[in-house]
């Protein structure tokens, strides 16, 4: 199976990082938060990805372009401009990165690589959010299920600590509790081809009709993720992720 990672959006709620990259290419650990995410499929031997590229994705065909040689050893001769590379470092990963325009919508972003997905189910996910998501059950509830969508339902944790009270006397303090309990779409979808006859174009955002319509039709299933689970939002978000990963075991680094 193949994953598509929707990578084109500008990202405005962490513009003191966007200005100059796109989202995707914010760095958790010293590597770019897509890379998390593709580390993740690739644990579970997904390593064919589609990268639906939009604001800078310039930038993300240069990352890809050049990502041996910046984990490689390298020899330069500066005069002849030869490079000679030692101990080639670099994943199995197969990467096609299309541009899918600067203000095309996620159902756009997705209908625009139908070409590259051929005819079996594919992954879909967001470029910015991480999770230790079993992506081999999620694939099997799947098919299990029969449907032509599965959505990966997770209870985002809740911003603020919580006071336990008895009275008014203060029993005990959770720190950061899941919010109200509701589940909200995590991405990590498992999707038919079939799926891109409900997108209309460009403009179609596929958390709305697509995703509304497939509901109604009884063609969603939802796959509960009790696990961890982060979206990279705001520079609050991508503060939090690095200093999980600074302090040496980040619950989504599954490989």
């Amino acid at each position: 199976m193949k994953a598509v990672i929707l990578a084109g959006g500008l990202g405005t709620r962490l513009s003191e990082e966007t200005e100059a990259k796109p989202k995707p290419l914010v760095e958790i650990g010293g590597r770019p938060i897509i890379w998390h995410i593709m580390k993740i499929f690739s644990a579970y031997g997904v390593n064919e990805f589609v990268i639906c590229l939009g604001y800078k994705g310039y930038l993300i065909k240069e990352f890809f372009v050049n990502y041996s040689l910046h984990l490689s050893d390298v020899t330069v001769d500066v005069s002849s401009g030869v490079i000679d590379v030692h101990r080639r470092r670099a994943e199995n990963w197969k990467v096609s990165l299309i541009e899918t325009g600067l203000n095309t919508m996620t159902g756009g972003r997705l209908k625009r690589v139908r070409d590259y997905l051929g005819d079996d189910d594919f992954f879909l996910t967001y470029g910015d959010g991480v999770s230790n998501i079993d992506i081999n059950n999620l694939a099997a509830f799947h098919k299990a299920e029969g449907r032509l969508a599965t959505v990966t339902a997770v209870t985002p944790p809740g911003r603020f600590g919580a006071l336990e009270l008895s009275g008014s006397a203060v029993s005990n303090f959770i720190e950061k509790p899941a919010g109200d309990g509701a589940s909200i779409n995590g991405g990590f979808f498992v999707l038919s081809p079939k799926v891109i006859d409900y997108i209309e174009g460009d403009e179609t955002i596929w958390e709305r009709e697509p995703m509304e319509r497939l509901a109604r039709e009884g063609q969603l299933s939802a796959f509960h993720h009790l696990g961890f689970w982060q979206a990279m939002d705001t520079l609050r978000d991508k503060n939090q992720l690095e200093a999980q990963w600074a302090g040496g075991s980040p619950p989504w680094r599954v490989w």
